[in-house]
């Protein structure tokens, strides 16, 4: 049973809400101003709290900065009399997760409570699944990825994950595997689209020696190395289309035929597939096998690009600043500007192309602080159909900065990085560029 502090200078709605909250099937503990509420939290085992605005001595809106200032990040609704909207609005922007006007229906205040406290739960649910799966991101196309994983991790069924580059489909390929029951067993990435044609099958499927030149021993192919595990097909449009129907009579059957066998041998293995091309096109076009595209996709699964899940942005450019910190043994923060900035951009690599912007930055932001300069400057540029730029990105000194960032790296490298020449071009002085490389991120290329 849930427990709700009911937190009122006033005797008569602390005990009519006392009756509402004890007839919606929850405990309740009541306190008449905020310092009593600060021990009673203290104390633990509250689950929420009803909070009043307005109080002699410590206010609901202090009452709330002192919870927060300690650590309790108990959910917290306010009740607000008729006119100071306002000020419960700033202590939504605090932290609470709603306010309710007096005197506040027992309906209304049911519901706030419920949505409070469901909206922990699910903060709870994400944050054990996003430690579980080593995932970033807590938006909704990301909790719903998560359900679908641990729905789908424990079962034997072929899932083929599809994704644009970048969004992290090996990530979901090796959450299938590390909570389903071959977890212990081998985890056997092939990308299909790096080995060469000539060489798939073998690659695939494995040869006896002297099965064609060259082939002086003896190897085992993916299929067998992941014998009991899991074979993870990443760029699977790009297999071969004579060596598809191979690859689907493996499925069908559980055995292969290495290159140069006289019979075929069993496998136990589960197969995940993933690509960033559209399937029923290749299907069209005669480059995919319909049949082997049933066979793969049992389940389907979708990475959501990174400009579906933009709130997750901030989230994961803080766990890529910290890497690429400790790895290049520097320090540097985020501003809350690049933060913003980098939240408006559109990612056509997805957290990929994140991840290497925030490694870039880290290298080659001037100082320890990155501001929303830094990272126009790091950007590339969008261009439209004509070759001009795309308009504004940002604000127009973001965009400026970024224009003539292009134009002083192109005159650099067109005078192969001689500075007077490149200066003489741009009508500067000399001292006068390298300050200005210096301001726009530019360092010269050893």
């Amino acid at each position: 049973m849930r427990t709700v502090l009911i937190v009122d200078d006033e005797k008569n709605i602390r005990s009519s809400l006392t009756t509402t909250f004890r007839l919606g099937g929850y405990r309740v503990e009541t306190a008449e101003n905020g310092q009593r509420a600060l021990e009673v939290v203290e104390r633990g085992g509250v689950d929420l709290v009803v909070l009043d605005l307005q109080m002699p001595g410590i206010d609901g809106y202090e009452t709330l900065r002192q919870l927060r200032r300690k650590g309790h990040d108990v959910p917290v609704v306010f009740l607000t009399a008729h006119g100071s909207v306002e000020r419960a609005v700033e202590a939504v922007k605090l932290g609470a997760f709603d306010f309710i006007e007096k005197p506040p229906h027992a309906d209304s205040i049911l519901l706030a409570a419920r949505n409070a406290l469901r909206q922990v739960e699910l903060e709870e649910e994400n944050l054990e699944l996003r430690s579980r799966f080593d995932m970033i991101g807590s938006s909704p196309p990301m909790r719903e990825l998560y359900d679908q994983i641990r729905r789908t991790a424990p079962t034997n069924a072929r899932v083929l994950i599809l994704g644009e580059n970048g969004t992290g489909k090996e990530l979901i390929a090796r959450a299938l595997h590390r909570h389903s029951p071959r977890a212990s067993r081998p985890f056997v990435c092939v990308n299909c689209a790096a080995i060469p044609r000539e060489l798939f099958e073998s690659e695939l499927f494995g040869h006896e020696r002297g099965a064609f030149t060259g082939a002086t021993a003896r190897r085992k192919g993916k299929f067998l190395r992941a014998h009991g595990g899991t074979l993870f097909l990443d760029e699977v449009a790009e297999i071969p289309r004579g060596l598809q129907s191979k690859l689907l009579r493996a499925l069908e059957t559980g055995e292969i035929e290495p290159v140069g066998a006289d019979r075929e041998r069993g496998v136990d293995v589960r197969v995940l597939a993933a690509t960033n091309r559209d399937l029923e096109q290749a299907i069209s076009s005669g480059e995919f096998r319909k049949d082997l595209y049933y066979r793969l996709q049992v389940v389907t699964l979708r990475a959501p690009a990174l400009r579906e899940r933009r709130q997750d942005i901030p989230e994961l450019s803080a766990r890529f600043l910290r890497q690429a910190c400790d790895d290049n043994r520097l320090r540097r923060t985020l501003s809350d500007s690049a933060v913003e900035r980098l939240g408006r951009y559109h990612y056509p690599g997805n957290v990929r192309e994140l991840k290497n912007l925030i490694e870039r930055l880290v290298i080659l932001a001037p100082g320890d602080v990155i501001d929303a300069d830094d990272v126009t400057r790091a950007l590339p540029q969008e261009k439209s159909s004509d070759g001009v730029g795309a308009g504004l990105e940002g604000t127009l000194r973001e965009t400026l900065a970024g224009h003539e960032r292009r134009i002083v790296l192109q005159v650099l490298r067109d005078e192969h990085w001689r500075m007077t020449a490149a200066a003489e071009r741009l009508g500067l002085e000399r001292s006068h560029l390298y300050k200005k490389l210096k301001a726009l991120g530019i360092e010269k290329p050893e």
